[in-house]
């Protein structure tokens, strides 16, 4: 079973800045607005990372699972991590077999995704995905290539989650997803065959999530920002 890292979501209180440093300090260019996330009382802005996504939401109206994420959490951060499979078919049978709930299915041009409940794997909403094309992504729109801007930064390689247990976690995300459980001196991954999602204790005191995303740099040089209360690490 293929199984790659496609789609990040953060969220923030307000989405307009967030967009604008994105577009300064990522270079990256707005690809698409999902009217659908309207469903949820959000709106949202995604840019393509070469052929993977960041995704930025935001509440506007009140008592959305984003709005209440952000008063548990104290302000911007993760939000969701979006895997894609090729045979979501034939996957989804693990969820029931270790008691994860589905709490919502997501149809859209080629693509279909299922929603995890986040209590019963910890840290992220987790979506895992497949397309009938396995380099197209429904989610972003009709003309996402076009919008694909490399000059700052070139992949999406992993993402950061934070837990007061994070081997626990850890354990709980591989288990479901059917990878190897990796321990090394930086805590514990999950190695996927594009992407990695890395286990941490908290360090922050913001309580379990998803609190840094790994970019490549084009230009080879190893440098962090911060954005939407995230730590974005870009690295050779």
């Amino acid at each position: 079973m293929r199984m790659r890292l496609r789609q990040v979501a953060l969220v923030a209180a307000d989405l307009e800045p967030v967009e604008a440093e994105i577009t300064e300090k990522l270079g990256l260019e707005l690809c698409f607005r999902d009217p659908g996330v309207g469903e949820f009382g959000l709106h949202n802005a995604l840019f393509p990372v070469g052929d993977k996504f960041l995704e930025v939401v935001s509440p506007n109206e009140e008592g959305t699972t984003a709005g209440r994420l952000l008063d548990k959490r104290n302000g911007d951060g993760g939000y969701m991590v979006i895997l894609q499979v090729d045979d979501l078919a034939d996957f989804s049978d693990r969820f029931g077999e270790h008691e994860v709930r589905i709490v919502y299915t997501a149809e859209g041009p080629g693509i279909t995704g299922i929603h995890l409940h986040p209590r019963d794997i910890g840290g992220a909403i987790l979506s895992v995905d497949s397309t009938d094309d396995w380099q197209d992504w429904g989610w972003a729109g009709p003309d996402w290539r076009d919008k694909v801007s490399t000059e700052l930064v070139a992949d999406l390689l992993g993402v950061t989650i934070q837990a007061a247990d994070p081997e626990s976690m850890a354990r709980r995300w591989a288990t479901v997803l059917d990878r190897a459980l990796v321990e090394d001196t930086d805590g514990h991954r999950v190695e996927l065959d594009e992407g990695v999602i890395r286990f941490v204790a908290d360090a922050d005191g913001r309580g379990d999530g998803l609190t840094a995303i790994d970019l490549r740099a084009a230009d080879g040089q190893a440098r962090t920002e911060v954005i939407c209360g995230t730590t974005v690490n870009l690295v050779p």
